[in-house]
């Protein structure tokens, strides 16, 4: 099974929730966390940084460990190695705008608009996650 990083980038919203934002691949337009391939000489976690940038169009402080990894069956089957991003700043144009579309989910609908059980659980893991909060808060 081939690897792939994503990051999955997250934010508190106005009442103080967790959300996290996906966008759509590019074939099927299924509803995704930002992701690619592996990147030679760069870390996963700087690969997942630039994948949410070149896709989601968000820049931010990325966590340094995963929060999880999931299996997506793309082209080919993939195992995906999964890194939280606390969005700082969403950019208004980017690499792959004209290509996706994103979306701001609350933790329930992006577990819901996912298809990959594990990064479901990843997803609805976050709502008693007090490390993303307490970074979530320090970042916003």
């Amino acid at each position: 099974m081939k690897s792939q990083v994503a990051a999955l980038p997250v934010r508190l919203n106005k009442r103080n929730r967790v959300e996290v934002l996906l966008v759509t691949s590019r074939g099927s337009g299924r509803w995704l966390p930002p992701k690619g391939s592996e990147m030679d000489g760069k870390s996963r976690r700087k690969a997942a940084e630039i994948e949410a940038r070149e896709e989601a169009g968000v820049c931010g402080c990325m966590a340094d460990r995963p929060i999880g990894r999931y299996a997506f069956a793309g082209k080919a089957a993939y195992r995906v190695i999964l890194y939280p991003m606390f969005v700082e700043t969403v950019l208004k144009r980017w690499k792959e705008g004209g290509e996706r579309k994103r979306r701001w989910f609350t933790l329930k609908k992006a577990a819901r608009v996912v298809h990959e059980r594990e990064l479901q659980r990843i997803i609805l893991s976050l709502q008693s996650e007090p490390t993303v909060r307490r970074l979530l808060r320090a970042h916003g």
